[in-house]
């Protein structure tokens, strides 16, 4: 059993278990099942594929689609809303479909992005390095660019083989500090900006209501006036911050768009902080701060350093440093989530946000130090980034047709 074959048998499997009536199978836990899944692996390949030039720009551009899916996210939840308008009104037990719908409505990008990935080739780079597989790396790079050119006939003659991806190797390569520093700041830059990244996001709601936008008497307007408070702030700043990285990733470079942000975001969450009590009685001064923070937050560090550690790992580790640096990143969310909700009512309702506020000013001001650790990637090959002497020889004999 292999193939697609295998796979429906794992999808029905797990479909199986957790369509249980049984007490061990909560919202909550199926939640977290595919939150976990749902982390595994993604993006990476852009950098593998892209061009020296252009490879940050496609990375971020992968990255900046996130923007759109807020965007999109912010849209469904205001339709099905309003399609539920009557029913949540006479009673509140009309919210629970109106969230599984919009939970739903994340299957089908994925749906596509499943489609995509299973029709495109292994990265050439991963086949030549790892594989050893130097005429399927060519195949694939011509099946791509959907070159055929007859002129040329390439016969590898001798490949010399690197090390593999095993533990020992592990330990040797990330033993030499030129090395670990740039996983330990790839790492720490992650961990704190998605405190404060995650600590805002995950409480824009909160945040709002502090401020009084999603005041109101009833469960609908509550949750209308925050749906449509997200999508004004995704337009104003989150979308924004995403598109300059992508036009200013390439001519900037990563490490200055990385150090700017968190210069910047320092500053905005220390006025914010300090200010809060004056920032909240203005609607427009508040929306204008924390769009802001999220304009700099991804014209920044949010898509640095999801680009920076797809790049200066040999290809052996390029996944497993990324995903050490990602989940860096979200042990942070998870720090910055507890701790926002355990912290906030200090003294009374909301009380403590500004104080949060300026917590996250000072997890800003140590990506500033964190920045430093890494690398500029802007015009250099992922071989030179790695660190690394050649591993691959090939000898090719290039045969020309006579032409006539």
């Amino acid at each position: 059993m292999y193939g697609l074959e295998l796979s429906i048998m794992i999808v029905a499997t797990f479909g199986s278990a957790m369509s249980s009536g049984s007490f061990a199978i909560t919202t909550w836990a199926s939640l977290i099942f595919w939150r976990f899944i749902l982390g595994i692996g993604i993006g990476v390949i852009t950098s593998e594929f892209a061009t020296v030039s252009k490879r940050g720009a496609m990375i971020s551009a992968v990255f900046a689609m996130q923007g759109f899916g807020i965007l999109t996210a912010g849209i469904v939840s205001v339709v099905t809303l309003g399609a539920y308008r009557e029913s949540i009104v006479i009673t509140d037990k009309y919210i629970d479909p109106v969230w599984r719908i919009i939970l739903v409505f994340g299957a089908i990008p994925a749906i596509l992005g499943f489609y995509f990935r299973v029709t495109i080739p292994e990265t050439p780079r991963f086949t030549m390095d790892i594989l050893g597989d130097i005429e399927k790396a060519e195949r694939d790079i011509n099946n791509v660019l959907k070159r055929e050119d007859p002129l040329i006939q390439y016969n590898p003659i001798c490949v010399i083989d690197g090390p593999g991806a095993t533990w020992q190797d592990f330990k040797e390569y990330f033993s030499k500090w030129k090395n670990a520093k740039i996983l330990l700041g790839t790492s720490l830059s992650w961990f704190v900006l998605d405190i404060a990244f995650y600590g805002i996001g995950l409480n824009n709601g909160i945040i709002l209501q502090a401020i009084g936008f999603g005041y109101s008497q009833d469960t609908f307007s509550i949750l209308w006036n925050l749906s449509v408070g997200n999508i004004i702030i995704t337009m104003l700043g989150t979308i924004p911050g995403y598109w300059f990285t992508v036009f200013l990733v390439d001519k900037w470079g990563r490490k200055k768009i990385q150090l700017m942000g968190f210069m910047v975001l320092t500053g905005l969450f220390l006025i914010w902080g300090l200010c809060y009590s004056f920032v909240k009685q203005y609607m427009a001064i508040f929306i204008t701060i924390f769009s802001l923070c999220q304009l700099f937050q991804n014209f920044g560090p949010n898509a640095t350093t999801f680009i920076v550690p797809s790049e200066v790992f040999p290809t052996r580790y390029r996944s497993t440093g990324h995903g050490i640096s990602a989940a860096s990143g979200k042990l942070g969310a998870i720090i910055a989530q507890v701790g926002f909700l355990q912290l906030k009512d200090i003294g009374g309702s909301n009380k403590f946000v500004d104080r949060l506020i300026l917590i996250f000013a000072c997890f800003m001001f140590l990506g500033i130090f964190s920045t430093l650790l890494i690398p500029e990637t802007r015009d250099k090959t992922l071989e030179t980034l790695s660190n690394e002497s050649p591993r691959i020889i090939v000898n090719r004999k290039h045969k020309r047709k006579a032409s006539g």
